[in-house]
């Protein structure tokens, strides 16, 4: 597994669909697929199911060039857009490390309902640095630190009520932190903050 560095960040600059793919395979890709390898056995022993790993490949595009591309692990092989999932990605300001529930995820509602149930309990153990976004094909986030218990609720009644609604919770952390180029402080950081997700992939995976 190694770190990652300004050009690889910089990959996302370069313009058109088919040069900045190139860009992704030659320099991002392996990268993703050395942490999915590296990150898979830790996660199926956090779960206590068989991870697989997923690498965005991107094929479906024909114009925008992608501005994030990612790894993600799910408990089925043939893919993760329907499962609870993690996943680890880039993008030109950073890099993000996340659970996430997305659009083809059956049972929003129902993990949205459990979450509120228990969200005094569950809410105080997240750390305090997480962020919660509710689109994945958008940069923006919220700290939980700003959204307390108030704002995480809103989310979570959308999530339960809007079909489109998406629920994402991790980490960012910025292109300049010395962290992200740093392998063993990386796999560290990752590492961690899919230990502290656990509860909420155990609510996904009882809400399935």
């Amino acid at each position: 597994m190694k770190g990652f560095e300004d050009r690889d960040f910089d990959v996302f600059t370069i313009d058109g669909l088919e040069p900045r793919m190139e860009g992704l395979k030659e320099r991002i890709r392996p990268k993703l697929e050395s942490i999915g390898e590296t990150i898979a056995p830790s996660l199926s022993r956090l779960t206590g199911e068989e991870m697989y790993i997923h690498v965005a490949k991107h094929a479906r595009r024909t114009v925008h060039p992608p501005d994030e591309t990612w790894v993600a692990w799910s408990p089925q092989k043939k893919g993760y857009k329907s499962q609870p999932h993690f996943q680890v990605g880039i993008r030109e300001t950073g890099l993000f490390a996340m659970f996430a529930l997305i659009y083809e995820y059956p049972d929003k509602p129902g993990f949205a309902q459990n979450l509120l149930e228990q969200l005094d309990e569950i809410l105080p153990g997240l750390p305090s640095d997480f962020v919660l976004s509710r689109d994945h094909t958008r940069p923006e986030v919220d700290p939980l630190s700003e959204l307390g218990r108030e704002g995480m609720k809103a989310a979570l009644e959308r999530l339960r009520n809007v079909k489109k609604a998406e629920f994402l919770c991790g980490r960012v952390w910025n292109r300049e932190d010395p962290r992200v180029h740093d392998p063993s402080r990386l796999e560290e950081m990752i590492r961690e903050t899919f230990s502290s997700l656990e509860h909420l992939y155990r609510l996904a995976r009882l809400s399935h």
